[in-house]
């Protein structure tokens, strides 16, 4: 017997669960393929148990400057492994979550791994051996995996990925961190507030390089004076594990190359999509050359029946981006099988928000200044300071900045960048106003409640026109 469905979904992340949930809500009968735990890797080793272990950094460090705030704290210490505990707590926690609406749902769960076989059948291998699912319609949403550097793989034990950075057997000494993106710049934060003296290495010009040029320079300074090393432009020779550690070879920006010895190297230069030995090549589905799924507006691939969402298809790569996939997707499959009440969205990625949660957080949406201005715009750009900001001061936080960016001849908001505290919950704001096509008019013309941080907001946007009161 095969078991038979509406749709199919191979992978539980926030892309693959979220796609089975509304595919279930508009009626189809719905199952999900998931070779290892519910929640993928977002929920079990990425976006959720990160944030549990940054709280606990940030929460050390408010211990440790508490003199600030006119308060005692003496020998504070950390336990790593009741941090790494807690922070696995959050993590099963929601697991059990998603477990919960999978039967709230009334969407059939098969553990195991799965490989296209036919374009509307799956085979999934588990415990018990192998079966045949098959539906009408099969979204793809495998994610992706860290990328290695070729000439020294992660053995967990002194050289790491993400994963084993989340449950260290140990505190590192002495840590490399080898890219300067958002998962890079993150466990830098946390090891570094920790106590480890932390180094990152970026072969690029500068830190975050995907943020507004002036957020890197502004976060580059930040970690200097926390006390990290930051070598940009820089690129990473042999790498050798030895008894004590690991001996990297760096050339810097102004090609010396030296050997420097560490405790302990993460690797955090980028993702690969889990494409492999899922079927693809049997079905003809096509990638592109950096082996992402092909697939339009509404997750189609080019097969029939075939979609993908997520970390498996084009960038950016993020939970957010692949929940909004996955209802799109799902969508879009009940308006193929005669849902006439469905309307699907395809995704606008000038939308998409960006969150990095070091210390200071970074939050962006839309253009760079110098991206809309490669793009032929004219610009209206405001800068509002957080030392400017009552609740910033009042909070021992006054280091930060908020940027818009603006068409000068329109007045669309073509951009927003900020860095501080808590700017990763304020974002959404001017998300929500990208999204509405918001003019600065609009913005001027919005009330901020006082005192709040998000009042830096407003000042962003009148500084854009010379209209700043607070500076």
């Amino acid at each position: 017997m095969v078991d038979s469905y509406d749709v199919i979904v191979l992978g539980s992340g926030p892309g693959g669960y979220v796609a089975a949930i509304r595919c279930a809500q508009l009626g189809l009968k719905t199952a999900i393929v998931e070779r290892e735990r519910l929640g993928g890797i977002c929920l079990n080793w990425g976006c959720i148990p990160t944030k549990a272990l940054l709280r606990s950094a940030e929460v050390f460090h408010q211990m440790k400057h508490a003199k600030d705030y006119g308060l005692a704290a003496e020998n504070i210490t950390a336990d790593l492994a009741a941090v790494v505990k807690r922070s696995r707590g959050v993590a099963d926690k929601l697991n059990q979550g998603v477990t919960h609406l999978m039967k709230k749902n009334k969407i059939a769960v098969h553990m195991g791994t799965g490989k296209l076989i036919a374009p509307r059948k799956l085979e999934v291998t588990g415990d018990k051996g192998a079966a045949t699912l098959e539906a009408r319609h099969i979204i793809l949403a495998v994610g992706a995996r860290a990328r290695e550097l070729p000439t020294a793989r992660a053995d967990g034990e002194r050289i790491w990925t993400y994963r084993h950075a989340m449950t260290p057997k140990e505190m590192p000494g002495k840590l490399l961190v080898i890219g300067s993106g958002a998962i890079g710049i993150e466990f830098a934060s946390f090891y570094n507030d920790m106590g480890a003296d932390v180094t990152v290495v970026e072969m690029l010009d500068r830190v975050v390089p995907v943020e507004d040029a002036d957020v890197s320079a502004f976060l580059e300074k930040a970690l200097v004076k926390q006390g990290m090393k930051i070598m940009t432009s820089a690129s990473i020779g042999s790498i050798e594990k030895t008894g004590a550690g690991v001996k990297v070879s760096i050339k810097d920006k102004a090609g010396k190359e030296a050997i420097m010895e560490f405790s302990h190297v993460i690797v955090a230069i980028g993702i690969v999509p889990n494409v492999e030995n899922i079927g693809l090549e049997g079905l003809d589905i096509e990638r592109d050359k950096r082996s992402h799924v092909k697939v339009d507006d509404y997750g189609r691939t080019n097969v029939a029946g075939i979609w993908a969402i997520g970390d498996c298809v084009e960038g950016p790569w993020l939970a957010h981006k692949a929940s909004h996939e996955g209802v799109t997707t799902a969508e879009a499959i009940a308006k193929e099988l005669g849902n006439k009440d469905v309307h699907p969205h395809p995704l606008d990625r000038r939308n998409i928000p960006g969150c990095t949660y070091c210390h200071p957080q970074i939050a962006s949406v839309g253009m760079t200044e110098a991206k809309a201005k490669d793009a032929g715009f004219a610009v209206k750009v405001g800068t509002f300071p957080f030392i400017g900001n009552g609740k910033a001061i009042a909070l021992g936080e006054p280091e930060g900045f908020v940027k818009t960016v603006f068409d000068a001849a329109t007045g669309e908001l073509l951009g927003a960048h900020m860095i501080g505290a808590e700017v990763t919950e304020m974002i959404q704001g001017y998300v929500v106003g990208k999204t509405l096509e918001t003019t600065e008019v609009e913005l001027m013309n919005t009330v901020f409640p006082h005192p709040t941080i998000s009042e830096t907001m407003h000042e962003a946007t009148l500084a854009a026109y010379g209209r700043a009161l607070h500076i």
